[in-house]
Formats: structure tokens, C-alpha cells, sequence
């Protein structure tokens, strides 16, 4: 009897305790995140985007239903980050969709811009092709925007593309819920006047920055009538953009976007130092250093654009046509004139990104300075430097190139290491016009800003996006060689991080890492795991009842 109390109050006092934790647990929430690289932990980036929403955010995920086990992996990662944000906001809510089980649902999702994915399915040594809509859409007080769930990188195995997805998937959702809650706030001038790239060719990088930031055209051409007027105009935007420039600048205009600098104005200057002539006789290119009357402008500041062209082994291919009309074929060839930069630097900017592709890009020198300058994007160091003027014969180009290819580079020539083409300025930025005649005379000339960025790219095509068609596509891809360029991103990336609003980048630089199969070893080894599966557990279970039925004939021998 007392045995029978006894274990009653052990009951009752087991209830009490587990309904006492769930009464605590409605009060006091609180997750441990024991795995080493921190998956399981927002970010305070990601954590600030959420903090102050007081109202539902409703996310529909359509990673539900049959696809390849690594899409698994994405699914689940999915889920437990976005239970992560839930658990931190419970405004957020969120449910797993299969597109193919609703009709209409796949023919709603493609008209508002989320297009399927085709995965490749290695199963039992067969490779096949599958659809699959790798997007959530998020809903904000009736406003809906489309995360993407897939980072679209092409020439990667589908585990390589899961993994560098699942590494992008909080800074995916902490941007989609930046734009449906945080208004915009920072002003962007795109800059004419001056032979920059017409709207056409920059119309993807400008149309994806517009969901950010509100972006504006202005011009330089009043620089001349009404400098002050102008100066006092431009000073009203947070960040200037000027896209490879064909005309020289003016002393006034220089002058005022200096002065824009000096009260401080953040700027992004994307530049050819080299002018390409296309000879009508011969069908040659030949380089010329061009003339922009801003070398005193930028060696003011600690950096020059050298009029030069920097040639790295270490590049993207150039596709050319063989043979005559119906029977060309195209064909891949090196093509030293566009270096590939895949910076190892950890600078936010450049962290997680794809290899950037320039074309025809000079060399950067730094000077010593009071300025923070940080190289941003580089040459590999298999690379040389051409300079001007240069002859650029497409046919011996390709032969040397397909020589240096096969037999090695010589490193008596490509000798010059890792060249600057991309550099970040930080820091008061000394005026260039200190102690000099200025153009035109201020109230308030400034000789010293306060502190402020700015990022100069020796590449003015950078920024230029591919047609098709007439319609533009989006920048960093190649419709020629079918491949996708980091340019888009390390473009977005320094434009956030110039205006301040490097919280989300931060996030990239988040490593998780994601351990995948051997497809190799699981077809070969196919069979032996199976059995191993299936007989083990068996034989097992043979032995324990074995075991266990002798033992219990041995203890209870002595009772029959």
C-alpha cells in the first residue's frame, strides 16, 4: 500500500513538473544552438529586420512534395530557419506548398516572375531532368514579394548548388522581409553628361537597386551655366553612380563632385582608362589611353586608374564561329583580355560571391595616404600588363593563348602578380582642390570631408547587361558561353555597403557547411549498404533473442 502511494505521488509530481515547464515555456523562450558553425542562430542583421514587425508576415514555401534527396536537405533548412524566425517573432508565419497538387498554383507563381527550376537527378547511375519551383512568397499587410530559395549558379553539381542555396537562405529571407517593412530611405544619382552607358545597358542593375533605394538620373551639363545651383542639387542624394564615362570632365564639374565628396556624399566609379578603335582595314582592335582629365582628381585621393590593360591567365573564354554560313560551329577559346576575380579577401563585399567578370580592365595603383583602402577585387597573380597604344589581332591572341594554355605561362612574362581592379577608399577624404584656383567660388569650400566611402573599378562594362532579343538579361550573364558572373552581386553588395546598409551583407559570410554522398561510392556501394541495412538489424534481433532466451531458461532451470 504504501509501495502504490508512493508511486502515485512520483506520477503526479512527473505531471506537475512537465505542466509547470510548458506553463514557463510560454514566458520564457529560449533555444541552444550546440552545432559549430551556429546554423541554427539568426544573425543580429537578420534579427533587426524582424524586430519591429507587428503585424503577420504569411510565407508560403513551395519546396513540398516528390524531388531529389539534396532538395530535401534544402526543404529542411528551410523549415528550421524560417522556425527560427518564427520562434524570435511570432508574427511570422509560414507553411510548405507542393505548386503541382493546387491547379493554377505553378501558372500564378510563373506570371509573378517565379520560374522552375530544372534539377538534374543522378539516381542508380541514371541522370534525368526534374522541375521544381524553388521559391516563398511573403505577404506583408497585402503586400506580396518572391524570396528565392535557389541561388542560380551554372557549371556546379546539384550538391554544390544546394549547399552555396542553403548558405544564402538567411540572407534570402532577411532581404525579402527588409523590403516588405522597412521603407526606403537613401537617395541614388545616376550620372550624365558625360558619354556614360545609356539606360539600356544598365537597366537590370538599376531595375533590381530600385527595390532598395530611389534611384534618379542627373546631369552634369548645368555644371557650366549654374555650378552652384548644381553643387547644392547634387548634395541631396546619399550615393552618386557614374558608369564608364567616354567624355572628359570639366574643371567645374570636377570641382563640385569633389565638394559633393567633401560634405560626405558616397560614390561608386566605374571607369575605362583605355579607348578601343576598331581599324576598318585590318578588322583589328587597337587601345588608346583615354583622356577623362581625372588623374589629379583620383591621385588626390590616394589611387590612380592607369591607362593600361591587364591580360590574366586565369580568364573567361570568348566563344568564335568556324566554318561558313550553315556550317559554322562555335567554339570556346581563351581569352586572356577577361580576367575572372574571385577575391579570397573576407571583406563583407566580396564574401560568398561569384567570380566577377571584367573586360579590357586597367591596373589600380594605390598611394600612401591617409585613407583606408582595401583591394576589393584583384588579378590572379599568373597575370601581366599591356600598355598602351596596343595592336589586339583576335587570331594570334587566341594561338598564344591556346599555347600558353596547353604548355604553361612563362613567368618571365606573366610576372606582375595580383593586380587591383576594384578598390574601396574609407575614411576624411583630403580635397582635391586644396591649395589650388578653384572654377568657380563657394561660401563653404570644405578641404577636408567628413568621413566617407567611395569604390573606383577600373572596368566600365562591368555593369553592362547582355540582350536577347532586344529584352536585356540580367547582368553577370553570358548568353554566349551560358554561364552567370558574381557581378550583379558584388555591384549590390558595394552599393549596401557605401550606403551603410552592410547589415545584410554581413550575413553572407555566414559558413554552413553541409555534408553531402558520395553518388560515386552509394552506386557502387549500393547493394553491401543495403544488406547491411536490412540483414544487421536482423541478426541483431536473432542474437538478443537467443541471448535472451537462454538466460531466462537458465534463471528459472531451478523452478520446473
Amino acid at each position: 500500500m504504501k509501495n502504490y502511494k508512493k508511486n502515485i505521488k512520483s506520477i503526479a509530481l512527473i505531471i506537475a513538473s512537465i505542466l509547470l515547464a510548458n506553463i514557463l515555456g510560454n514566458y520564457f523562450y529560449k533555444r541552444f544552438d550546440l552545432t559549430q558553425d551556429k546554423r541554427f542562430t539568426l544573425s543580429e542583421a537578420a534579427k533587426n529586420t524582424i524586430v519591429t514587425i507587428d503585424s503577420p508576415i504569411f510565407i508560403e514555401v513551395f519546396l513540398e512534395g516528390d524531388f531529389p534527396s539534396e532538395f530535401k536537405r534544402l526543404q529542411a533548412e528551410t523549415k528550421q530557419l524560417l522556425e527560427e524566425f518564427e520562434g524570435y517573432n511570432r508574427n511570422i508565419k509560414f507553411k510548405f506548398v507542393n505548386p503541382s497538387a493546387i491547379e493554377g498554383d505553378a501558372e500564378a507563381l510563373f506570371k509573378f516572375g517565379a520560374k522552375p527550376a530544372q534539377v538534374e537527378v543522378k539516381e542508380n547511375g541514371k541522370v534525368s531532368t526534374q522541375q521544381i519551383f524553388p521559391w516563398a512568397i511573403a505577404t506583408y499587410n497585402g503586400k506580396p514579394i518572391k524570396i528565392p530559395l535557389l541561388k542560380n549558379q551554372l557549371g556546379i553539381t546539384s550538391e554544390e548548388r544546394v549547399n552555396n542555396s542553403i548558405q544564402n537562405l538567411e540572407y534570402a529571407f532577411a532581404d525579402g522581409f527588409n523590403k516588405l517593412v522597412h521603407p526606403k530611405k537613401y537617395k541614388v544619382a545616376v550620372i550624365k553628361g558625360n558619354g556614360e552607358l545609356e539606360d539600356k545597358y544598365v537597366v537590370d542593375f538599376f531595375t533590381t537597386l530600385r527595390d532598395y533605394y530611389y534611384i534618379a538620373p542627373f546631369t552634369l551639363d548645368s555644371a557650366s551655366v549654374s555650378p552652384i545651383k548644381t553643387l547644392e542639387q547634387i548634395k541631396e542624394f546619399d550615393l552618386i553612380v557614374i558608369a564608364n564615362p567616354t567624355e572628359a570632365f570639366s574643371e567645374k564639374e570636377k570641382y563640385i563632385l569633389d565638394q559633393y565628396t567633401m560634405s560626405g556624399g558616397r560614390s561608386l566609379w566605374l571607369i575605362d582608362a583605355v579607348e578601343l578603335k576598331k581599324d576598318t582595314i585590318s578588322g583589328n582592335d587597337f587601345g588608346f589611353g583615354k583622356e577623362l582629365n581625372l588623374t589629379d582628381f583620383f591621385f588626390k585621393y590616394g589611387i590612380r586608374v592607369n591607362p593600361n590593360l591587364v591580360k590574366d591567365v586565369y580568364s573567361a573564354p570568348i566563344l568564335l564561329a568556324s566554318g561558313s554560313e550553315r556550317e559554322s560551329q562555335y567554339n570556346r577559346y581563351p581569352w586572356f583580355y577577361s580576367p575572372l576575380s574571385s577575391s579570397a579577401n573576407n571583406h563583407p563585399i566580396v564574401t560568398n560571391i561569384e567570380a566577377v567578370k571584367f573586360d579590357y580592365v586597367s591596373s589600380i595603383d594605390t598611394l600612401p595616404n591617409s585613407l583606408k583602402k582595401t583591394i576589393l577585387l584583384s588579378s590572379s597573380p599568373i597575370s601581366k600588363i599591356v600598355g598602351m597604344p596596343v595592336e589586339i589581332d583576335i587570331t594570334k591572341e587566341i594561338t598564344k593563348n591556346l599555347k600558353i594554355v596547353n604548355e604553361g605561362p612563362s613567368e618571365k612574362e606573366y610576372n606582375s602578380g595580383e593586380i587591383p581592379l576594384a578598390v574601396l577608399l574609407e575614411g576624411s577624404f583630403p580635397s582635391a582642390y586644396s591649395n589650388r584656383i578653384k572654377p568657380f567660388k563657394i561660401s563653404n569650400d570644405i578641404s577636408n570631408s567628413t568621413p566617407t566611402k567611395m569604390v573606383v573599378i577600373s572596368d566600365g562594362s562591368i555593369i553592362v547587361n547582355q540582350f536577347q532579343k532586344n529584352r536585356p538579361l540580367e547582368l553577370g550573364w553570358d548568353k554566349w558561353t551560358q554561364t552567370f558572373y558574381g557581378n550583379k552581386e558584388f555591384l549590390l553588395n558595394t552599393v549596401n555597403y557605401l550606403l551603410d546598409d552592410s547589415g545584410l551583407i554581413n550575413i553572407r559570410s555566414k559558413e554552413i557547411s553541409v555534408p553531402f554522398l558520395d553518388p560515386q561510392k552509394v552506386t557502387e556501394q549500393r547493394t553491401l549498404w543495403q544488406l547491411v541495412n536490412i540483414l544487421l538489424p536482423l541478426a541483431l534481433l536473432g542474437v538478443f533473442g537467443v541471448g535472451f532466451s537462454y538466460f531466462r531458461k537458465r534463471k528459472y532451470a531451478n523452478f520446473c
